[in-house]
């Protein structure tokens, strides 16, 4: 009997396994399954003895075999949600096919045809096959000879009878990307003879063209800043406003989130050009000429303060860039720039993202029987002013220097001399910078811009500068002709250096310029002259 009902629980837990298969992700585990037969029949996989346990009482028995009963029905497994077979790295096995990737090669190039310059630019940075299209020497070739086409006669009315007319060989010659490249340079410098005869309009007063304001406001100038930090993240920043006077241009720089003083590693400057589509609102891609750029090296050794308010400090980035940074963290406020007007055109139109435009050498005729060629006949320009107005303006001519003042490396042209009371020049309005920035701003005092413009015997420019200058206190040299605080502004670069002496009067309540003194390189003034001073 004993016997008998091993063999008949063996069986039970057989017929049990076989009813109810283990299936993926549901039903217990093989050693779950050993470890529940065990339970329900008191034996293990691995027991040799074939003696049952004893039996409890006929009650209890009953009741225990009502409980193993449950176990018995059978286990209906769930029905799986059928899923698609994935491939290498998780991709699906079985995609969607690309209808466009399949197209051949001539039929892209005709949807392309049909598109703008700035459409068939940005095009070119969706994948590496829209690259090379976007770069088709044929199409950019159509483009450029239905925009910029000279004759009349010969310039078609639809895109697509060019490339009939064409030689293929000619236009596919080229290397790739000529013709997009030509296109977008005729672009910048298109209708360049036209521009060119306007700043032969030269104002006497100023000795500068009288037509650049309109000039860049025409060509759709603009300038922009790009910055990245140490960590090579890159940010671009457009104009936030322009003001313009009779010599410079102060462009301010306002909006967007810049990073932190410290952390700049390099700071590029360029003159964007636009050309505006039909739809206002919409600008061809600009033509980029770089105007300046700045490196690791060059900006760790910047950072002259020359003024600070409560909210801001001046930090002096360059002889024409100024930076102005939060007080207290050092992150970056707002940048300001002065542009000179002398070749001012040139350099924001005529360059590329790479480099700068080169300034050719006006060199004036050598005069070997002027004995003091280069010492006399200079012309100065010189204008104090900020953002909002003019403080001071003058213009002084028939500066001359004899050969014993020629020491140190400069020659010194005396403008105002602190001994002539009738050469002394009121200023208009206190020394100040005002600055905007979004919700803010303020004015930093004993700050302004300083335009200046040193013309030789020939009425042609020879020094030209535009840079924020600081006033500071000066108590060394007080005067006897004026009671009040001396102020002084000094200004040095590799070409010359200015000084200026200023006196305040507190009745008045007015500045003066007692004293005005300009120096120039003597190794430029070889150069120009063909001298050996």
């Amino acid at each position: 009997m004993a016997i008998g009902r091993g063999q008949l629980f063996r069986s039970f837990r057989e017929g049990l396994l076989k009813n109810a298969p283990p299936t993926e992700g549901q039903g217990p585990t093989g050693k779950e399954n050993s470890r529940l037969s065990e339970k329900m029949t008191g034996f293990s996989p691995g027991t040799q003895s074939v003696e049952p346990p004893t039996l409890p009482r006929k009650k209890k028995r009953k009741k225990k075999a009502a409980k193993a009963t449950v176990p018995c029905q059978p286990v209906v497994p769930l029905p799986r949600v059928p899923t698609k077979s994935t491939g290498h790295a998780g991709k699906p096995a079985e995609c969607t096919p690309n209808h466009i990737e399949r197209m051949p090669p001539e039929i892209l190039l005709k949807i392309l045809s049909y598109l703008d310059a700035l459409s068939l630019f940005s095009i070119g940075f969706t994948n590496k096959r829209f690259y090379e299209m976007a770069h088709n020497n044929g199409m950019w070739h159509k483009m450029y000879s239905a925009e910029y086409g000279h004759s009349k006669k010969w310039r078609p009315k639809r895109l697509d009878e060019v490339l009939d007319k064409l030689s293929a060989v000619v236009v596919q010659e080229r290397p790739e990307g000529y013709w997009r490249r030509l296109y977008f340079r005729t672009m910048a410098g298109f209708n360049e003879t036209k521009w060119r005869k306007e700043l032969r309009d030269i104002n006497p007063f100023t000795g500068l063209p009288s037509q650049t304001e309109r000039i860049l406001r025409s060509q759709r100038v603009t300038w922009e800043i790009t910055v990245s930090d140490k960590w090579g993240l890159e940010g671009t920043f457009e104009q936030s406003r322009a003001y313009f006077s009779d010599s410079s241009v102060t462009v301010c720089w306002s909006s967007g989130r810049w990073p932190s003083f410290h952390q700049l590693s390099t700071l590029q400057l360029d003159g964007v050009k636009r050309q505006a589509l039909s739809s206002p609102n919409i600008n061809k891609p600009g033509w980029r000429s770089l105007m300046a750029k700045f490196d690791r090296d060059t900006i760790s050794k910047s950072g002259q303060v020359i003024g600070r308010d409560q909210l801001v400090t001046l930090v002096l980035f360059s002889p024409s860039i100024v930076i102005g940074v939060w007080r207290g963290r050092w992150s970056i406020a707002f940048v300001m720039a002065s542009f000179h007007y002398h070749r001012l055109v040139e350099r924001s139109l005529l360059g590329t993202s790479m480099c700068p435009y080169s300034m050719p050498e006006n060199k004036p005729p050598f005069d070997d029987m002027d004995p003091d060629s280069g010492l006399h006949g200079y012309t100065l320009r010189i204008i104090l002013h900020n953002t909002v107005t003019q403080i001071m303006a003058g213009h002084f001519s028939q500066l001359y220097c004899i050969k014993s003042q020629v020491h140190g490396g400069f020659i010194q042209l005396n403008v105002i001399n602190r001994g002539s009371l009738s050469q002394h020049t009121p200023l208009s309005g206190r020394i100040s910078l005002p600055w905007k920035c979004e919700a803010l701003e303020g004015t930093v005092e004993n700050c302004c811009m300083m335009s200046l413009t040193l013309m030789d015997e020939y009425q042609n420019p020879f020094w030209c500068v535009s840079t924020p200058v600081c006033m500071a206190l000066n108590s060394k040299e007080p005067s006897n002709d004026y009671e009040g605080q001396h102020f002084l502004i000094k200004y040095q670069d590799a070409e010359g250096k200015v000084r200026m002496d200023l006196v305040w009067l507190e009745e008045q309540r007015q500045y003066f310029l007692i004293n005005l003194v300009v120096f120039i390189a003597t190794a430029k003034v070889n150069k120009h002259f063909g001298r050996a001073y």
